[in-house]
């Protein structure tokens, strides 16, 4: 973002983000933090993560843009701006990606006064884990294919389900959990709740262990759990309407309460540092003009999508509310994708020394984050679904069959 079109206020915010983050970078921790928030697995990765979450949010750069009364500084534009310098900063992620990126924007839209009062303020601070229970192991790309049940009892209501990839589910305190309340047509038979998880009655949180040997993501049964009504978000049967807030903010298309932070170094750079680190037949793999070339085609990506988010921020430049938001998300992921398989390329043999092992390039960063990688294409959509809803919605194609 330029000095030149920032308002005084803003350009002042700005240099008070980057002296502040400056001056206050936490310490290394005592253990290896993971790529993303969602890979979170220890009590002292969550309790280091929540701790710089905490402190940037007594900053002023989490909520920056958020109403005073539910925990925000109450600004406009400063959002982005600390999300920038963040990320200029290279400090850590901020741990609370469900509860800032999805959970307090939905809340935000659809919640009462009460509910916007309850539930922000902790999503902001980081006090609060969230989790996501939208994934079933019957409803995937088929979102609307809920099988998790809710039926009213007085106050209550009593939710009986399974759901699945459910990141942080092991530390959260609440869950955005989508239900089936009714058996008419799946798109208006659902309701949306802010469920309580952590030590409540009927939750039953458990791991799945990926091909990484990582296990941030779980799978959560209820039985018999009661949510009250209080915590229903929105009128009964609107829960598709309000899923399709959260996933707009999941998939980048509206502005979140925080971010920033995660890799330290330019994902060309890295490739850039690993091809000159790397020898194949007593020459450096840099000196490879197929490598040197596969590096710059990845580069030329890179700027590609920094200039797509400079674009999508001025409005007069978006010919489709929805089109450069979810073409960023679908190429951002794949970018990811195809820049650590070329990083395990060019790191040939070596690619197969994980984090354990002292000799692994960067610790064992390429092989983890190539199998992580995966990830990105299929959480908040696959690439395939961001295609399909890309050709129907933005380019009026018509539905594939």
């Amino acid at each position: 973002m330029s000095a030149a079109i920032l308002t005084p206020d803003q350009q002042e915010f700005q240099e008070y983000a980057r002296r502040w983050l400056a001056e206050n970078a936490p310490p290394t921790p005592s253990e290896r933090l993971p790529i993303t928030p969602l890979e979170v697995m220890t009590v002292g990765q969550r309790d280091y993560l929540q701790g710089w979450q905490r402190k940037c949010y007594d900053a002023g750069l989490v909520g920056a843009d958020y109403p005073v009364e539910y925990g925000g500084r109450g600004h406009e534009g400063f959002q982005r701006i600390a999300n920038m310098e963040m990320s200029r900063a290279n400090v850590p992620f901020l741990i609370n990606v469900v509860g800032l990126n999805m959970a307090a924007p939905t809340i935000l839209v659809h919640g009462t006064d009460a509910q916007k009062r309850k539930f922000i303020p902790g999503c902001l601070s980081g006090e609060d884990i969230w989790c996501q229970g939208f994934s079933e192991p019957g409803a995937g790309s088929d979102m609307a294919n809920q099988q998790t049940r809710a039926v009213r009892d007085g106050d209550d209501w009593i939710v009986n389900g399974h759901k699945v990839w459910t990141s942080l589910g092991h530390f959260a305190k609440w869950m955005i959990l989508i239900t089936r309340t009714s058996k008419g047509h799946k798109y208006d038979g659902l309701t949306y709740f802010l469920a309580p998880i952590e030590g409540h009655e009927g939750v039953t949180v458990r791991p799945l262990v990926k091909i990484t040997g990582e296990s941030g993501f779980n799978e959560v049964f209820f039985e018999d759990a009661r949510v009250p009504d209080a915590y229903r978000l929105d009128e009964v049967g609107k829960g598709w309407a309000v899923a399709m807030t959260t996933l707009t903010y999941e998939r980048g298309a509206a502005e979140s309460a925080g971010g920033g932070g995660g890799e330290r170094v330019h994902p060309t750079q890295r490739l850039i540092d690993l091809a000159r680190d790397t020898w194949r037949d007593g020459e450096r793999a840099s000196d490879d003009p197929v490598t040197r070339d596969a590096i710059v085609q990845r580069a030329i990506v890179a700027e590609g999508l920094k200039q797509n988010g400079r674009r999508a921020r001025v409005e007069a430049l978006c010919d489709h509310p929805m089109r450069l938001p979810l073409q960023q998300k679908l190429t951002s992921s794949e970018f990811v994708q195809h820049n650590t398989r070329l990083g395990v390329e060019i790191a040939g043999a070596r690619s197969t020394l994980y984090k354990l092992d002292e000799r692994a390039p960067e610790e064992g960063y390429w092989p983890l984050a190539y199998m992580n990688s995966y990830g990105h294409t299929i959480a908040a959509g696959t690439s395939e679904i961001q295609r399909n809803i890309l050709g129907e919605r933005v380019l009026g194609m018509p539905k594939s069959k």
